[in-house]
């Protein structure tokens, strides 16, 4: 059967739609090139991206966010492939309460999570002396991460052939290397999505770094804060821009190797 045609009012419908979502990140863009610093258009400049990059506190929250959302996605990448694993050796009921409990931090309002964080940081803060900063964010970004990496990798693994890790063995490899020739060669597009997925919500986050940051330390998004509740600065509008098109870039490259991947796995089958 041929494909349908879309008529003309399902075309202006999600024109519409999608007029709704990004007008205000359009007009966001757009406003980062203004030359004056208010809502009225006084012609265009990069001033704004200037002033960004000279910005020291800006420039030490951006470098705070990249190295967290670095190393929370890495290490949420290996707990939540391994977790994934030993998820999937369980059989039966076991393996569904697991995977339900695993999911809980998804599905939870964020606030409950960054509170709860926060009460159990202060309170081993106090016995064994430690501050919240830069290590309790990353513990923090690292726990709602991995949940997105066991979806991913979950999925791979139960549609994965368990026979070849058997073949492997058979045909000469040790335990090891069977896992990371044939397993891990297998799952590589569900660990990849975790791991670009941890990567962009760490990037996001605010309210589950915002309990657990302390009195020392800044992202990007609690800096954001702090700036709006006094005025808001035109360098804003620039940030927001350069941040949005980094997401667009992350998400264009999802898309691109799982479609590759796909291929590959239709040209196996």
């Amino acid at each position: 059967m041929g494909k349908k045609k879309i008529g003309i009012g399902s075309k202006i419908y999600i024109a519409l739609i999608i007029l709704f979502l990004y007008a205000p990140i359009a007009v966001m863009i757009v406003m980062s090139f203004n030359n004056g610093n208010t809502t009225v258009w006084k012609g265009f400049s990069l001033k704004w991206y200037g002033e960004l990059f000279r910005s020291k506190a800006i420039m030490n929250a951006l470098g705070n966010t990249l190295i967290i959302a670095v190393l929370a996605s890495l290490f949420a990448t290996v707990l939540g492939t391994a977790a994934a694993i030993g998820i999937n050796n369980f059989r039966g009921k076991k393996r569904l309460v697991i995977q339900n409990v695993s999911n809980l931090p998804i599905i939870s309002p964020d606030i409950v999570m960054g509170v709860s964080l926060m009460l159990l940081f202060t309170f081993l803060g106090i016995i064994f002396r430690f501050e919240l900063g830069f290590g309790t964010v990353l513990i923090s970004h690292i726990c709602f991460c991995v949940p997105f990496v066991v979806l991913n990798v979950m999925p791979r693994l139960q549609r994965m052939d368990q026979s070849i890790y058997d073949a492997a063995l058979d045909l000469g490899c040790n335990q090891w290397q069977a896992f990371r020739k044939v397993v891990i060669h297998e799952l590589m597009p569900g660990i990849f999505s975790g791991l670009l997925m941890s990567f962009t919500y760490s990037l996001d986050d605010f309210v589950i770094t915002h309990f657990t940051q302390g009195a020392k330390f800044n992202n990007l998004s609690t800096e954001i804060y702090a700036m709006l509740r006094r005025k808001i600065p035109p360098t804003i509008n620039a940030l927001s821009a350069l941040l949005f098109v980094a997401i667009i870039v992350i998400m264009i490259l999802i898309n691109i190797y799982e479609r590759r991947a796909e291929r590959k796995h239709a040209k196996k089958g």
